[in-house]
């Protein structure tokens, strides 16, 4: 955490360098202390200091400038800075000026120069001010910045990716939040600008992509090796398992994600029935526990960067990545998940990110304060969602398709949401539209036991329904089944196309797809058990596959 300022003009440099030198010996362990001879180059100063979130404690400005007076610049320097304390130097000829300047800029203090001895005429006086200003100073947030709208999908975007990726970020409502309109208006950008993201060094890129930010806040280091053992396509739990497992056995291994890692779990705001956690774990946590032991171990990891390809040649894979990069390995294990399915109810697709949310959405749960929240979905993840949310909306309503959630859900979270006085289950309903302008604003609900329609009103969606896994970009000869998820195994053995395709010697592992030397783990496989601990272990075990199939191409 950078120390706040104490910030001194005057244009005579003599004068500047004495005072720089006293502030120094007396506050260089609490305060930098910044000092120019122009007043321009000040007001940028200032404004990149804004920019980067620092905290300017004290003005110290010479009243008699040919750039402009001391007063002036004050009244220039509170609009950036209001919280400042103000003091102005003025010559004994000037002490009217600066008995006006009281009020026209709330000045705080007039000092005659000189100020010698400065233990008598300038500590005394700047000790009593910063004391106030530090008694209601709060240190300044360090880091990322996004400024946006709050109903608006680019800036759910930008906030869900940095979340996932566990980077720190404050978020600055615009229609909420004084400091955000202020950045703006520094900056000279308008709302059409919006979503904006300022960093830590004072620079900001305008409706950025998310290849931009992970750039800029260095989530995609460089491919390292010609050549690696495996390659893992997707750092979900099962991703995070094989990395761990990989590299810890010895083999280059090079995990590529898409969005941020975690997976759907990542995104879960407590996960209660994995082993070795009795009062749970977040999702976040875990992930955070996951990338940090798999990059220990030496895996890389690469994100976000999304995959395009697979090529087979001569036994050898190259990973096609969207930038045009090509990655050879003797090895891939596919571990790309599932995605929620999408609602095409009428109303739906337009406030996408603007009300109605996909999956946990925790960075968007204090937004929901004190409105009524509904939830589609019978499975865990939206059982843990509805109790996550239950802390801030006021009410919770889970819509599901079937009579009861006993057959989709695991019997303690059934148990805490009918214990939870401000969630209900809505049975054999379905939405069937969405309402809003710019924001979801009601929904419409229908019942299936008598067709009647009920209209509500709405602050937020969150939709866990379906499961359909992200394979649409393989190629090659892999089998997938009739919902696209991978074949493995003894699946592939028993597809009517395995003669066709597999020339091997042997049978196909257990997790091997129907492509020699490329495995599938966890929920992106056929008859996969879409738990946490299933899609662990299925990583890991994939790894064991793997030197298995190395040991037969060497």
């Amino acid at each position: 955490m950078s120390l706040p300022i104490i910030f001194c003009i005057d244009d005579d440099a003599q004068v500047l360098r004495a005072l720089t030198r006293d502030l120094r010996s007396r506050y260089r362990n609490d305060y930098r202390i910044l000092s120019t001879t122009l007043v321009k180059e000040a007001l940028d100063s200032l404004l990149e200091l804004k920019n980067k979130n620092s905290s300017v404690a004290l003005f110290l400005t010479d009243q008699r400038m040919p750039e402009m007076e001391g007063v002036a610049f004050l009244e220039k320097a509170m609009k950036i800075f209001p919280e400042a304390k103000r003091v102005l130097l003025t010559a004994y000829a000037d002490t009217r000026a600066a008995i006006e300047a009281i009020n026209a800029v709330q000045l705080d203090y007039y000092l005659i120069k000189p100020w010698d001895p400065p233990e008598e005429k300038l500590f005394p006086v700047l000790d009593g001010m910063l004391d106030d200003w530090q008694q209601m100073y709060k240190p300044a947030f360090s880091g990322i910045r996004i400024v946006g709208h709050q109903y608006s999908e680019e800036s759910y975007n930008l906030k869900d990716f940095l979340a996932g990726n566990l980077v720190p970020y404050l978020w600055l409502d615009i229609r909420s939040n004084e400091d955000g309109t202020k950045l703006l208006n520094l900056n000279g950008l308008s709302q059409n600008d919006l979503p904006v993201v300022f960093f830590e060094d004072g620079s900001f890129i305008v409706r950025p992509k998310i290849t931009e930010l992970a750039t800029r806040a260095g989530l995609t280091p460089e491919i390292r090796f010609d050549m690696y053992d495996v390659v893992i396509i997707g750092a979900g739990p099962a991703g995070l398992a094989a990395g761990v497992y990989g590299a810890s056995e010895g083999l280059k291994t090079l995990l590529i994600e898409r969005r941020a890692p975690g997976g759907q779990a990542g995104t879960s705001s407590r996960i209660e029935n994995y082993l070795g956690f009795p009062v749970g774990i977040s999702g976040a946590e875990l992930t955070h526990r996951g990338t940090t032991q798999a990059t220990r171990l030496g895996t890389e990891i690469v994100s976000p960067v999304e995959v395009t390809g697979i090529l087979n040649n001569n036994g050898y894979k190259t990973v096609l990545l969207e930038n045009g990069t090509a990655i050879n390995t003797r090895s891939v294990i596919i571990t790309t998940g599932v995605n929620y399915r999408r609602l095409e109810q009428k109303g739906v697709p337009e406030l996408t990110g603007a009300g109605i949310y996909y999956g946990a959405a925790m960075t968007e749960a204090a937004a929901c304060k004190d409105q009524d929240v509904y939830i589609v979905g019978g499975g865990n993840s939206a059982g843990q969602a509805a109790m996550y949310l239950s802390k801030f909306a006021s009410h919770v309503y889970v819509v599901i398709r079937k009579e009861s959630l006993e057959s989709t859900m695991s019997a303690y979270l059934i148990e805490q949401l009918h214990s939870t006085g401000n969630v209900s289950i809505l049975p054999q309903s379905e939405i069937i539209e969405a309402r809003g302008s710019e924001r979801l604003e009601g929904l419409l609900i229908k019942k299936f036991t008598d067709g009647s329609e009920l209209k509500v009103n709405a602050g937020a969606l969150y939709v866990f329904i379906g499961a359909k896994p992200f394979t649409d970009w393989i190629a090659l000869d892999i089998l997938k089944d009739s919902k696209g998820f991978l074949e493995t195994g003894n699946t592939v053995r028993q597809h009517p196309s395995f003669t066709k395709i597999w020339k091997q010697g042997r049978d196909p592992y257990l997790l091997e797809t129907s492509c020699p030397g490329i495995f599938a783990a966890g929920d992106v496989r056929s008859g996969a058990m879409n738990r946490v601990a299933s899609a662990v272990g299925e990583g890991s075990m994939a790894i064991s596959f793997v030197h298995q199939y190395l040991a037969e191409v060497k």
